[in-house]
């Protein structure tokens, strides 16, 4: 059976392996975005991944356009990065103690990122921004914190708030077992209101010791901001002595070698990094300026802590991949690849008469079954849900693996070439004219 013909469902091995696995893990998955609850049926279980593919328990393969959420920017099991990791592993893989392999990813980072003076391994992208807050508050003294709705840091308890009606409301929790206590210095504003900024820096400025954003989300869809928020938000904290904090755990080294921050010439004062920087591995790292890094333990108070941070065999993936980045960057690839899709999927869903807009950011991107531009959740919400799973699934049929949820943007690699791009494109095109 070829790409082309396959059946838009799970095969049988997945549909069994997920059966046990429903009986042995809380929904079956190790992370709900890996669920499928957003568009129905039983998740396809992976069996391995080479260049651009994925290959599931049935022998299945697909294009992929989830890249293990963002970090596979190389394509999948890319020699130079799985050299790195068998080198690193056959002298031991966790040591408990320094090593030089950890200085020379600090090093990279801090080349590239242009915030980072200083920085701190940790291994995931939830422990870099839980941790990035924690020494904006020491650093600053103050207690509050501004995020954005629609806006994903992380499972720490502080961010996990949805916003209500108005443009800036105190914390809800979001979640069982997170109190409202945690949430209670939560400040939640809609992306790309530059009002809502600038009132509530006006009303309570002297409090707010961050403002935590994705200068690119990629968690409600691609959602791109505007030149006058960004201005805003980097006005604003400037003024009022707040610290702000860049999450790009998604667009570090992937919408630019040096991130959103490089892209759109802002500059935070810390940032958060995930995905591409562990080269797939687990690995994360937060890091800005000196005086604010310095806070830090032991170098200062601000107490942050993990046994396998900087662990060898992540840092070795990590710094394999950086490498790769600076040396053979494929940014202007992904940029006309990424204008090539974003093009044909418009084309392919208007022709189909279908409501929708295309965002694109290099190699990020989410096609919104919405006829509006999409700015902020509140425009994200009013997505047409069964439209994208139907979509979800016409595409599996097709051999395409899209993001399972209308609010995870997709993410494509070097590897993704011309042909790749414009079978996706004519599966799309076949799709969506059946919807």
């Amino acid at each position: 059976m070829t790409a082309k013909e396959l059946p838009a469902t799970a095969g049988p091995l997945s549909q069994a392996a997920f059966e046990r696995a429903s009986r042995l893990m809380p929904g079956g998955v190790n992370s709900p975005a890996r669920a499928f609850g957003a568009v129905g049926g039983t998740p396809l279980f992976i069996e391995r991944a080479e260049g651009p593919y994925l290959f599931d328990l049935d022998g299945r393969r697909y294009v992929d356009y989830i890249g293990s959420w963002g970090p596979m920017i190389l394509g999948h099991a890319q020699a130079p990065v799985i050299e790195a990791i068998s080198k690193a592993a056959a002298k031991g893989t966790s040591y408990g103690a320094p090593t030089e392999a950890e200085s020379r990813l600090a090093e990279q980072i801090i080349e590239a990122v242009p915030s980072i003076e200083k920085v701190r391994l940790v291994n995931s992208g939830t422990e870099a921004t839980m941790s990035a807050i924690r020494v904006a508050r020491g650093a600053t003294g103050r207690d509050k914190v501004i995020k954005f709705s629609g806006n994903y840091h992380g499972h720490v308890d502080s961010l996990l708030v949805a916003a209500g009606s108005a443009a800036a409301t105190l914390g809800v929790p979001d979640s069982p077992g997170v109190t409202k206590g945690a949430g209670q210095d939560t400040i939640v504003l809609s992306y790309n209101d530059v009002e809502a900024i600038e009132n509530i820096f006006a009303e309570m400025g002297d409090q707010i010791a961050a403002l935590i954003l994705e200068p690119v989300v990629g968690n409600m869809g691609c959602v791109a901001p505007t030149p006058e928020f960004l201005k805003a938000i980097r006005d604003q904290t400037t003024r009022h002595g707040a610290i702000l904090i860049f999450d790009e755990v998604m667009t570090g080294f992937r919408v630019a070698f040096g991130g959103a921050q490089e892209r759109f010439g802002v500059t935070p004062d810390m940032t958060t990094l995930g995905k591409i920087v562990g080269g797939g591995m687990p690995l994360g790292a937060y890091g800005g300026k000196a005086e604010i890094m310095n806070q830090v333990l032991p170098a200062g108070k601000v107490f942050q802590a993990g046994t396998l941070s900087g662990n060898p065999v992540a840092v070795a993936a990590g710094s394999a991949t950086l490498d790769i980045l600076k040396n053979d960057p494929p940014y202007e690839q992904l940029e006309r690849m990424g204008k090539r899709l974003a093009d044909g999927l418009d084309q392919a869903a208007t022709k189909a008469g279908i409501p929708h807009t295309v965002t694109a950011v290099g190699s990020m991107m989410t096609l919104f079954f919405n006829a509006n531009p999409v700015m902020c959740w509140d425009d994200a919400d009013q997505c047409d849900r069964d439209a994208f799973g139907r979509y979800f699934w016409g595409m599996i049929g097709k051999g395409i693996y899209m993001p399972c949820s209308q609010f995870e943007a997709l993410f494509f690699s070097r590897l993704h070439d011309e042909a790749i791009i414009d079978e996706t494109i004519d599966a799309a095109t076949t799709v969506l004219a059946g919807l």
